[in-house]
């Protein structure tokens, strides 16, 4: 119903691999380039509009679109995620890139017919681009009943007031929509009833871009991380998202395939690095014979290519889970493997940057830019210690019972 997907997924990752060939990895500087001589650096990169086209015409759009609404299984899709997760833009160029798909999903799952053809339709088209508003500065929002914007019903409708912080896509010019969660009902009993989440378009006024942010020094143009002030902002009550004390429910639903989408890119850039690092150490002598002769290089290249194949084995099987159960009744394994993927992918791109000397550092190459993205995703859908918390709370319940 959503997607443009011709082909079955083997031939799938065959086009995909050669349009990365092809139109991708060649035009990587080019990219950044472009980026870098904009006036405004969080304003449209025309290569990737160029891009956005070939991809469109051959088939290879909105990938990631659910089965259940006719598009591919997780199964199928993580080795394709993976692909485009080789170059950190790249996943954009397919209308396949974090926060959109998320809120995609959430206007496929939850959305009015209304919401559906004025925002998703839009989406799914690459015309806009979207933000998800979660996180705030002034709690601790790994346990997301904290959030303290208010969602205030007023007859028609809803005034919101609140901070929200790392808002990715919010810099992003082309982005028109956020979906905002916040407290409608705070003196529920049910603290996971208490939440909403409700869509404020962007030129609504009172909404106000603080600041732009960045992870490790980058800002992560054009999309970017944004710290938001909501400021008595009004929208009207058909605006609600499925309904009132529904946003825990919907957030559930919306994070489970993030995560894993997560997990399928960092795979592709701790694939790559070692790739990179392998063509490096053969490239250079140190101390009278080649760097791929030391016997450390060759264990941290041997540890490295042991630990993706296990987290890509592991990512695999959740995906297949999902499939099979559903998110929910996958979610010891969607837990398992974002404890256990973003802490791989740090560690190899870590020793594939020792390998390039102080190049690794520089955006000559990829890997420094990729260590923050792996590092962020630590925290990015829940940080490390909730999922390990949630899980062993999971697995004592299983086998102590």
């Amino acid at each position: 119903m959503y997607a443009e997907i011709h082909g079955t997924p083997d031939q799938l990752r065959d086009q995909l691999i050669a349009f990365m060939d092809k139109h991708v990895y060649p035009h990587e500087h080019r990219y950044y380039e472009e980026l870098n001589a904009a006036s405004n650096r969080f304003g449209t990169v025309p290569l990737m509009e160029e891009l956005k086209q070939k991809a469109r015409a051959e088939g290879l759009w909105n990938l990631f679109v659910p089965a259940s609404h006719g598009g591919l299984k997780n199964a199928d899709y993580a080795p394709l995620a993976e692909i485009m997760g080789r170059v950190l833009w790249s996943p954009e160029v397919f209308n396949c890139n974090a926060p959109d798909t998320g809120n995609m999903e959430v206007f496929m799952k939850y959305g009015t017919p209304a919401q559906q053809e004025r925002w998703l339709k839009p989406l799914l088209a690459g015309e806009i681009r979207s933000s998800y508003a979660m996180t705030e500065p002034e709690v601790a929002s790994s346990d997301a009943t904290n959030v303290r914007t208010s969602i205030r019903r007023e007859g028609d409708e809803y005034v919101i007031n609140g901070r929200k912080w790392f808002i990715t896509n919010a810099m992003y010019e082309r982005t028109q929509i956020f979906i905002v969660m916040g407290k409608s009902d705070p003196d529920n009993p049910n603290v996971h009833l208490q939440q909403s989440q409700i869509l404020v378009p962007r030129d609504t006024p009172g909404l106000k871009i603080v600041r732009a942010l960045t992870t490790f020094g980058y800002d992560d143009a054009p999309q970017g991380h944004a710290e938001v002030i909501f400021d008595n902002v009004r929208v009207p009550a058909e605006n609600i998202l499925l309904g009132d004390g529904r946003g825990f429910e919907i957030a559930q639903g919306r994070l489970g395939p993030g995560r894993i989408h997560h997990c399928m890119r960092l795979i592709g850039c701790a694939q790559r690095a070692i790739e990179i690092a392998c063509k490096r150490v053969v490239s250079r002598t140190t101390f009278g014979k080649k760097i791929a002769e030391h016997q450390s290089i060759r264990e941290d290249i041997a540890k490295s290519f042991c630990e993706v194949e296990q987290a890509r084995l592991l990512t695999l099987k959740t995906a297949q889970r999902m499939d099979e159960v559903g998110p929910k009744d996958a979610r010891d394994l969607i837990a398992a493997a974002k404890i256990t993927v973003p802490l791989m992918a740090q560690r190899v791109i870590d020793r594939c940057m020792q390998m390039h000397g102080a190049g690794g550092f520089t955006s000559d190459w990829f890997m420094a830019e990729a260590f923050s993205y792996a590092r962020w995703c630590r925290q990015a859908d829940g940080p490390d210690q909730v999922h390990m918390m949630a899980l062993g709370k999971q697995i004592i319940k299983r086998y102590a019972e």
